[in-house]
């Protein structure tokens, strides 16, 4: 993303400032400010973890709320996003990753904003060097709702959908340090200008390619997924008319930005041990989803668009298949062939 620059640099605060959504009062900048920050503290400790010591997991086995092991890293990332969200005075209600329960603003530094996030995505790669990453999506408090205990907040998520989402975003842990984001108007990228500390716009509207033969999949998991997704998988390999590329790094965040820059499909779908899908909805499937979607993509999960989703709680996971419109088509064309297969045989047994 290094490429592109303009000749009069645009800083993330000024794109803030002119994009943020009606009636947000000034609370929507404040909101990314903090993300800002955080994002700035999270990559000065992984430019320095080895320096500092705090590669690697947590001793004694520690796993976070939703069972994954947790680094270091985990910890420092979650601990920013916390700080710099809560002090905001624009968030009412925080969800982690990496705690169990949902967490409430001081009331006197409550805003009108609830914000889900995954600290630090792929933090399994870390030590490895892989570019890693922060996942985060945005809504708004429903009009009417209250929210002064968790009790509260979890009745007040069940209200939520995707497409209620007012802005998503991803920053990129690699080479460079990049930060792709929505309000709702199209996918616009920034990318950290260590001299000057600052985010500049490096890639103003960024459109997925509508079609590109590039998969993207954790093909070790093979054996466990539904037939119909190994069958698609199995003519994707075999196709002598389309030669695809397997492409798959391990981070989602790293997955899907490479899926918007240059297109093709990125999908974790549900198996045998993951009945509902690996990935959570609040603070990775959705916000990757409203992301592809408004960069022109399209965003599918277990019955339809992720978009769709009712939220049920905290936690919720999902299968995902993002990416160009034609791949994603394709990808459905194989499910929609087997759901009519097994509603053939169900109407034949009646």
């Amino acid at each position: 993303m290094e490429g592109r620059r303009h000749h009069t640099p645009v800083t993330m605060t000024q794109y803030i400032i002119k994009s943020q959504p009606k009636n947000s009062r000034g609370e929507f900048t404040l909101l990314m400010m903090a993300i800002q920050t955080a994002v700035k503290l999270i990559e000065k400790n992984i430019r320095r973890a080895g320096m500092k010591g705090i590669l690697g997991y947590i001793a004694g086995n520690t796993s976070n709320a939703t069972g994954d092991h947790q680094a270091k890293l985990d910890v420092i990332s979650n601990a920013a996003f916390k700080a710099y969200l809560l002090s905001s005075t624009s968030v009412c209600v925080l969800g982690s990753e990496e705690e169990e329960q949902m967490i409430l603003a001081d009331p006197s530094h409550c805003g009108d904003y609830m914000i889900f996030f995954d600290p630090l995505d792929g933090s399994s790669n870390i030590d490895a060097n892989v570019s890693v990453g922060s996942i985060w999506g945005v809504w708004r408090l429903p009009e009417g709702a209250q929210i002064k205990t968790v009790e509260d907040a979890n009745r007040v998520i069940k209200m939520l959908k995707g497409t209620d989402m007012v802005s998503a975003g991803y920053a990129m842990y690699g080479s460079a340090t990049n930060l792709v984001m929505t309000t709702g108007r199209g996918v616009d990228g920034f990318t950290l200008d260590p001299n000057i500390g600052e985010f500049i716009l490096t890639h103003p509207h960024i459109s997925i390619p509508k079609k590109r033969s590039i998969y993207s999949v954790n093909e070790g998991n093979f054996g466990k997924w539904d037939k119909w997704f190994q069958d698609y998988i199995m003519y994707l390999k075999m196709n002598k008319t389309t030669l695809y590329s397997a492409r798959y790094i391990g981070s989602m965040v790293a997955d899907v930005h490479r899926t918007l820059l240059y297109g093709g499909i990125f999908c974790y779908p549900k198996d045998a041990n993951k009945v509902e899908g690996k990935l959570r909805y609040l603070y990775e499937a959705a916000p990757m989803s409203f992301l592809v979607e408004q960069a022109g993509g399209k965003a599918m999960g277990a019955n339809g668009r992720v978009l769709d989703v009712s939220v049920t709680r905290l936690h919720q996971r999902t299968p995902v298949y993002l990416g160009s419109r034609q791949e994603v088509d394709l990808c459905m064309a194989f499910k929609e062939r087997d759901d009519q297969e097994k509603a053939k045989q169900t109407q034949s047994k009646l």
